[in-house]
């Protein structure tokens, strides 16, 4: 535990104390100060939307796209065919029965700097390779080919269930990780230029018939995407699990906040990887240590610590800039033509972008995706026996290669397009597009008794008070998401469940649910907040209560710094002119610091869910001012936020409210 988190620690453990006793106060009074409200954001908007790249605007705001940086928002055409897809187990035999790892082979890059790869054959009886010509499956990793890649295929091993039905395998090192040379700068723009080398080189060796799939885990299902990106005519297909979208908005920033536990645990951990360059070692030992000692000033001193710590202070690094664009593979999907299979979970890292790969890539190549009730881990593993009709990943992955690399007609473009696992209904669940082609929004106001309504307030009063403080949600359904799963086998309810996290927050039920309740899509909360100092946090989340126990199942969870709520609509999602998905800015230049107890409207935006809240439950949003796992905000703001209190309004002229998305049940599978 780094020093930092350790003062976060004792903190939370004072924090957590007064705010079981302190909690949130709901009070019907008078707004601390009145200023006019634009409530616009409640009518269905017609602002003009790019239909492109170009400055023409012709297509009206109704349904759109979630933009990016480069590219503002565009005409979403649902996908409608494709509708009576059903899963099936697609499997063959093996057709060797070995496999053999050449010798660690390094290739020069343009600029001198040697990329270490591992190629893996079919073999026979004798596990001698077979000397033919195979599609190639690539994967790039940075947790060393040498050491974890020995361990487990997901962090970067052959996968014995291709190999042995006729593929080669290459693994490679990236550039200053593992046994290769260089400096790790995690997927920036040379990281990029290196894969397209390393795949032209295995384009063209003895062994390769020259087509060439892109698969991987995590960080490895990422450089895919990214691998997939550069048009190499060799790539013919890409198999990304549980990879990132936007790498300032959906992890190590979320809503301009630092993620202090899982960013520092991870780069520490590819640190020590590759601190232990083991095939360079065996190779060279005095020139093998000199490689490890330089990796590890790298990446602790020359790269993680500084890139912390300048973010905790506030610098530039905070802020979303030309640094996080390199790194958020999103803005290079526009140049993914090849037919690519999405992997995600919705208890995963990256719950925000996963299904925006989907609609980045629908419009330009054969898409598919499928969301299971994983954590990161449980996504790598790739199991889902026992969740109904669908395969083993690996068996879907096999049939996505056969068909696009081996030329055999497996039927995989008529897998279904998308499919969920959706909670409440326990299935999975499969559709044309997302969002769901069925998405509704569906607005609630929050009330001062507490409660979820359909119709906003008609009283000119109605406040709630919380209390500020960084350091809540220390026991909440982040904590299973940020370590990877690994919490998962606490025995702790409060992972599971938002009952605990939510004694500091303001919470509000519907009504008893008369009917069943389905939700698919991205969620927004537009709430009217003030604060008695210059920045606070917000953590908003949904969850499904049973009033029979009290439990509140947790859904899902959005963060926003008040300071970076500036939102370019002309980059958000509408549906049916409704906003559903703000795209924040978080620019320096964007910071609009809060004036003492003057409300603002905060348009917050939470992760995407697929859930069916049953008849005679409820739904519940609950609203906290921060959550340790989460986000950190940088040490300017928690100054300012100390001894702080929060304002959250529900009355006429302030009238906050959530956007959901709405689905008839109708769309659910018998």
């Amino acid at each position: 535990m780094t020093l930092l988190n350790k003062l976060y620690a004792a903190i939370a453990a004072t924090v957590t104390v007064v705010a079981v006793t302190v909690g949130v106060v709901n009070k019907v009074t008078s707004p601390t100060q009145q200023v006019d409200a634009d409530l616009n954001y409640l009518q269905p908007q017609v602002l003009p939307v790019s239909t492109g790249s170009s400055s023409s605007y012709t297509t009206t705001l109704k349904n759109t796209k979630l933009g990016t940086r480069q590219f503002q928002s565009q005409a979403q055409t649902p996908v409608s065919d494709n509708a009576n897809a059903r899963w099936s187990n697609y499997t063959r035999d093996y057709q060797y029965p070995n496999m053999v790892t050449l010798p660690v082979q390094w290739l020069s890059m343009r600029d001198g700097t040697r990329i270490a790869v591992r190629v893996t054959l079919p073999a026979d009886e004798n596990k001698q390779p077979i000397y033919g010509k195979f599609p190639v499956i690539l994967i790039q990793t940075a947790y060393n080919t040498g050491l974890a890649g020995q361990i487990a295929d997901m962090a970067g091993g052959p996968n014995p269930e291709f190999v042995r039905r006729g593929y080669a395998t290459v693994v490679a090192d990236v550039r200053g990780t593992g046994s290769s040379e260089g400096v790790w700068q995690a997927f920036d723009e040379t990281e990029q230029e290196d894969s397209k080398e390393i795949i032209d080189w295995a384009s063209k060796q003895y062994w390769s018939n020259g087509k060439i799939g892109l698969y991987g885990v995590s960080y490895l299902g990422i450089t895919s995407l990214l691998g997939a990106s550069t048009q190499h005519p060799a790539v013919k297909a890409a198999f990304p699990m549980v990879p990132i979208g936007d790498g300032y908005r959906d992890i190590l920033f979320n809503g301009g906040q630092l993620n202090t536990n899982f960013i520092p645990l991870w780069m520490s951990l590819v640190g020590l990887l590759g601190a232990l360059p083991v095939d360079a070692l065996q190779v060279d030992p005095v020139n093998g240590i000199v490689m490890g000692l330089d990796k590890i000033q790298n990446m602790l001193f020359e790269f993680q610590l500084p890139l912390t710590f300048q973010a905790l202070q506030g610098t530039d690094t905070a802020f979303d800039s030309d640094f996080w664009r390199q790194r958020s593979p999103l803005e290079y999907a526009h140049k993914i033509k090849v037919p690519t299979f999405v992997v995600g979970g919705t208890r995963d890292l990256f719950q925000r972008s996963e299904p925006l790969w989907l609609e980045a890539l629908k419009d330009q190549t054969t898409a598919k995706i499928l969301i299971g009730p994983w954590n990161h881990l449980q996504a790598a593993l790739g199991s889902t026996s026992g969740n109904g009709d669908v395969p083993a990943v690996n068996n879907i992955a096999l049939q996505w290669f056969d068909q696009y690399l081996k030329g055999i007609d497996t039927k995989a473009e008529k897998l279904p397009n998308v499919t969920q696992w959706v909670y409440g209904h326990e299935k999975f669940v499969t559709s044309t597009d997302w969002p769901h082609i069925g998405i509704q929004p569906d607005r609630l106001y929050l009330n001062s008794l507490g409660k979820l309504v359909t119709n906003k307030s008609t009283s000119s009063i109605g406040e709630s008070f919380l209390l500020e403080a960084p350091t809540f949600g220390i026991c909440s359904n982040t904590v299973e998401t940020v370590t990877i799963g690994v919490a998962a086998i606490l025995p702790f309810p409060c992972l599971q469940n938002n009952n605990m996290s939510n004694i500091p927050a303001a919470v509000f039920n519907s009504d008893t649910l008369q009917n069943d309740y389905y939700l698919n899509g991205p969620i927004q909360a537009d709430l009217w907040v003030s604060s008695s100092a210059p920045d606070m946090g917000l953590v908003v989340r949904i969850a499904d209560v049973d009033p029979k126990t009290g439990n509140a199942k947790a859904l899902s969870t959005g963060i926003l710094t008040a300071s970076l709520r500036k939102v370019d609509e002309t980059r958000s999602r509408y549906i049916n002119g409704v906003m559903m998905q703000p795209w924040h800015t978080f620019k320096k230049e964007d910071v609009q610091p809060l004036e003492k107890n003057k409300p603002v409207l905060m348009n917050i935006e939470i992760a995407p869910v697929a859930a069916l809240i049953p008849k005679g439950h409820q739904l519940q949003i609950s609203v906290v001012a921060s959550d340790i796992w989460k986000g950190v905000a940088p040490l300017p703001t928690l100054k300012s936020t100390l001894n702080g209190s929060i304002s959250i309004y529900s009355n006429s002229k302030y009238p906050s409210s959530v956007v959901l998305p709405k689905v008839s049940t109708q769309y659910l599978n018998p």
